[in-house]
C-alpha cells in the first residue's frame, strides 16, 4: 500500500516493529534516485571538459556558463521542491521528479553527436538539468519524517551523503563510457580527440575516439528503473503532520509542474540579465549578487500568487521564513554544501584550465592559450574530491549525533578557511608558471581537505537542523537552505570563470575563505556560545 495514514516513529514500539522498515525501505529507494539526480544536474562540468578535448566550436568563457546555468536553475529549482511533500505526497513527489530526469538526458544525448549543435541548445538542456538539483530539497525534506530525531543526522547523512555520490559516478562512469560505442548504432557515431582526455584507469591519446553522446544516454539505463522502484516501492505519509491532503497522483503531477514552472521562469530571466550578449543574455552585465537576490525572491513570492490548496499550503509552511535560525542555518549550510556542489561543478575545468596550459610570457604579457603536454588530466582526477566529500557525510552526521553538531561543524569551518587559504596560494603559483604541473600535488591534496571538511560539516548541520526546529518545520528547512546553498553550484564556477579570465584565480579562493571565517563566528555567536538558545546541538 502506497499511502500511510498512522505514522508515529517516536513511539519506541511502533519503530522497532513498523517503521524501522517501511523507513529505511523508503531511503534505499531514495538514494539512488537522488545520485540521479546530481548526476545529470552537474555532468556539465565534465562534458564541457570533452567538449573542449573535441574540438566544439564554443569559447572556454561559454562553456562555464554551461554550468553556471545548471547551478543556477538547479538551486532555484529547490525553492518549489522544498514545499513538494506536503502538498504532494513523498511517493509521488520522488517518481515525478526521477521521471522528469529523462528529459535533459535523452536530450544531451542527441545534442553531442554534432559538434554544430549551436550553443543555445545546450544552454537549454543545461536548463533542464537543474531538475536534478531541484530533487534535493524534496528528498531531503521526504526522508526527515521518515525517522525519529535521534536517528534523524544518519539517516539525512546517508541520503545526502550517497546520493551526492552521484557526483562522483558520474565523474567516474561518463568518461569511462565516453570511450567505446555502449548503445552500438542507436548512440551515434563517435568523434575524434583533438587533445589527450582521460579517464580513471589513464589518458587517453589525441587521434582516439570518443563517444560524447554517451554521457546523457547512459542514464537512461538508471532512471527508467528508479521509477518504476519508486512507484512500487515507496511510500506517501498522510498524517495531518506530513501530506494529510495531497490527491491523486495526476493531481499532484500537475502541482508540482505548477510550481517547478514559476522556478524555471524566475531561473530564465536571472540568466538572461546575468549572461552576455555572446552567450545569448542582455549583455547588461547585472552583477550575480543582484540576480540571485532578484531569483530567491522572485520565486518566494512568485508561488505565493499560486490560488486555493496551494497557497494555502505555502501559507502555513513559510512560517519557517519567521524562524531566525532558518536564516542562520542558510549561511552555514552553504558553507559546508554549496561549497561542496560549487567545488564538484567547477573542479574539472579548473584542473584543465590551470594546469592543462603553460602560462608564458610573451613580449612582456602573460598568455594562457598553450597546451601543456605535462599538465594533469582533470577526468583522471576531479571524481576524488567529490567522491571524498559524498562518502565522508554520513560520518559526520553519525559524529555530530554523539557530540553535538555546532562543534563538528565548526572544526570544519577552521580547517575550510586554512585549506581554502593553501589552495589559493598553489593556484597563483600554478597561473604564473610555464611548468603548472609542479604545483598540482599541493593544490590537489588541499583540495581534497577542502572537499572532505565539506562533507564532515554538511553532515553535522543536518543534526543541528533537526534538533532546533520542530518537526513540522525541519523538512521544509532542510529544504529550503539547501536550496539558498544549492547556488553555491552557480556561484563558485562564475566567480573561477570570471577571475580565470582576469589571470587572477587564486582570489576565488581567499574570498569563499573569508566567507569561511564568518559563517566560523556566527556559528560560535549562536550555537556554541554558552548562554546562546541552544547550545551545541
Amino acid at each position: 500500500m502506497s499511502d500511510i495514514y498512522d505514522w508515529s516513529p517516536e513511539n519506541s514500539q511502533f519503530w522497532q516493529s513498523r517503521g524501522s522498515k517501511i523507513a529505511s525501505r523508503n531511503l534505499w529507494i531514495s538514494i539512488p534516485s537522488l545520485l540521479a539526480g546530481f548526476a545529470v544536474w552537474l555532468y556539465w562540468g565534465i562534458i564541457t571538459v570533452q567538449m573542449l578535448n573535441l574540438g566544439f566550436p564554443i569559447a572556454k568563457s561559454e562553456l562555464f556558463t554551461l554550468m553556471a546555468i545548471a547551478g543556477l536553475t538547479g538551486a532555484t529549482l529547490r525553492i518549489p521542491s522544498s514545499f513538494f511533500i506536503r502538498l504532494c505526497g513523498g511517493r509521488n513527489t520522488i517518481v515525478f521528479t526521477t521521471a522528469l530526469l529523462i528529459i535533459p538526458a535523452l536530450g544531451a544525448g542527441i545534442a553531442l553527436q554534432d559538434r554544430n549543435t549551436p550553443l543555445w541548445i545546450f544552454q537549454l538542456l543545461a536548463l533542464l538539468s537543474g531538475l536534478g538539483g531541484g530533487n534535493f530539497a524534496s528528498s531531503m525534506s521526504n526522508i526527515s519524517f521518515f525517522f525519529p530525531r535521534e536517528k534523524q543526522g544518519l539517516a539525512l547523512g546517508l541520503n545526502a551523503g550517497l546520493g551526492n555520490f552521484g557526483v562522483t559516478t558520474m565523474q567516474i562512469l561518463v568518461p569511462l563510457f565516453m570511450t567505446f560505442g555502449a548503445f552500438g548504432a542507436m548512440g551515434g557515431d563517435p568523434m575524434t580527440l583533438v587533445s589527450s582526455s582521460g579517464t580513471l584507469i589513464g589518458k587517453i591519446p589525441a587521434g582516439s575516439q570518443a563517444w560524447i553522446q554517451n554521457a546523457g544516454f547512459l542514464w537512461l539505463l538508471i532512471l527508467v528503473p528508479l521509477v518504476l522502484a519508486g512507484w512500487f516501492g515507496m511510500n506517501n505519509i498522510r498524517t495531518e503532520e506530513v501530506s494529510p491532503d495531497i490527491g491523486n497522483p495526476v493531481g499532484a503531477f500537475g502541482k508540482m509542474t505548477l510550481m517547478l514552472g514559476i522556478g524555471f521562469l524566475t531561473a530564465v530571466v536571472g540568466l538572461w540579465l546575468l549572461l552576455p550578449e555572446s552567450a545569448n543574455g542582455s549583455g547588461w552585465g547585472v552583477p550575480k549578487e543582484i540576480v540571485l537576490v532578484f531569483v530567491i525572491f522572485g520565486t518566494v513570492y512568485g508561488l505565493k500568487l499560486l490560488p486555493g490548496e496551494i497557497r494555502s499550503s505555502l501559507n502555513r509552511q513559510y512560517r519557517i521564513f519567521n524562524h531566525k535560525h532558518t536564516w542562520v542555518m542558510s549561511v552555514i549550510y552553504t558553507m559546508t554544501f554549496g561549497s561542496f556542489i560549487g567545488y564538484s561543478a567547477a573542479f574539472p575545468l579548473a584542473i584543465k584550465v590551470i594546469f592543462g596550459y603553460s602560462h608564458v610570457a610573451v613580449d612582456g604579457v602573460m598568455t594562457h592559450s598553450t597546451v601543456n603536454a605535462n599538465g594533469p588530466s582533470a577526468l583522471m582526477y576531479a571524481w576524488m574530491g567529490p567522491f571524498i566529500g559524498a562518502l565522508i557525510r554520513p560520518v559526520g552526521g553519525w559524529i555530530a549525533d554523539r557530540i553535538g553538531g555546532a562543534l563538528v561543524t565548526q572544526v570544519c569551518a577552521l580547517v575550510m578557511v586554512v585549506s581554502a587559504l593553501g589552495v589559493s596560494y598553489y593556484m597563483k603559483a600554478a597561473y604564473a608558471s610555464a611548468t603548472p604541473e609542479e604545483h598540482f600535488v599541493p593544490f590537489f591534496l588541499l583540495f581534497l581537505v577542502l572537499f572532505a571538511a565539506t562533507g564532515i560539516g554538511n553532515g553535522s548541520t543536518f543534526r543541528t537542523i533537526a534538533m532546533v526546529f520542530p518537526k513540522e518545520q525541519a523538512g521544509p528547512v532542510l529544504g529550503w537552505t539547501s536550496a539558498v546553498a544549492a547556488y553555491g553550484a552557480f556561484y563558485i564556477p562564475k566567480v573561477f570563470g570570471e577571475q580565470i579570465k582576469a589571470t587572477t584565480p587564486e582570489y576565488a579562493l581567499v574570498g569563499f575563505a573569508v566567507f569561511y571565517a564568518l559563517c566560523l563566528l556566527i556559528n560560535y555567536w549562536y550555537y556554541l556560545r554558552k548562554g546562546s538558545e541552544f547550545y551545541n546541538p
